[in-house]
């Protein structure tokens, strides 16, 4: 999709600022707090983007595969993954149609996509089709109740940015898509996006947690067998 590749080739200097350092390390604990994959784990990463968490996954030992609808930004992750020596695939692919058989991921993954997914429960569906019985499916997400949902929300924000594309949810809007097989949750982030550099920690980060809603939200369901 046109308006992720054009984002493609500065979305990882992101990740180097101490911001962007510390929001992808809150969000990583707490997923990976809620599930733990293990070795030769089948794993398909939706909205991989430029394959953040593929390679996380991929060097817990999983075999991943990461979908995306912007090329630009699965061009990134396919030389990312290459020059780390990391055997993970990638395709071009949008989560309302997965070209994937019923039940054949042991875990469907997603991360930091669905604030742009418009049809939250048709792409449940589909992830939920492709995942085995017994397998677990995790999505994370901007928390629309929040400090960090309101700077997103923000007129000055949506329109000089893609967010002006994007469709921010609860954690109520999250669990209401499946409430019966919901294992776990939590939230992250509760530092506010205008906290100072000084206090980018996980201390600050408990001291928040008091007094703030988390800025990143996720929902873990457990498919029936």
């Amino acid at each position: 999709m046109a308006i992720f590749d054009k984002e493609a080739s500065d979305y990882d200097d992101w990740y180097k600022s101490k911001m962007g350092n510390f929001v992808d390390e809150v969000e990583t604990y707490l997923a990976f707090s809620l599930f733990q994959p293990k070795r030769g784990t089948k794993i398909l990463d939706v909205g991989c983007g430029t394959g953040n968490f593929s390679m996380k996954l991929a060097e817990m030992g999983c075999k991943v595969v990461g979908v995306d609808v912007s090329e630009e930004m699965l061009k990134l992750a396919e030389e990312k993954s290459k020059d780390n020596n990391m055997d993970i695939e990638f395709h071009k692919m949008d989560v309302y149609g997965l070209d994937f058989e019923d039940e054949e991921f042991d875990i469907v993954f997603s991360m930091a996509a669905f604030e742009f997914i418009k049809e939250a429960k048709k792409a449940y569906n589909e992830m939920y089709r492709v995942l085995r019985k017994g397998g677990h499916l995790l999505i994370g997400t901007i928390n629309r109740e929040s400090r960090w949902g309101e700077l997103y929300l923000s007129k000055s924000v949506r329109d000089n940015s893609v967010f002006k594309h994007a469709d921010f949810k609860s954690m109520d809007d999250l669990r209401a898509i499946n409430p019966r097989e919901i294992i776990d949750y939590g939230e992250c982030l509760f530092i506010p996006p205008d906290t100072t550099e000084k206090d980018i920690n996980i201390m600050y980060e408990n001291k928040c947690r008091l007094k703030e809603r988390g800025g990143f939200i996720c929902v873990l369901w457990q498919k029936e067998g």
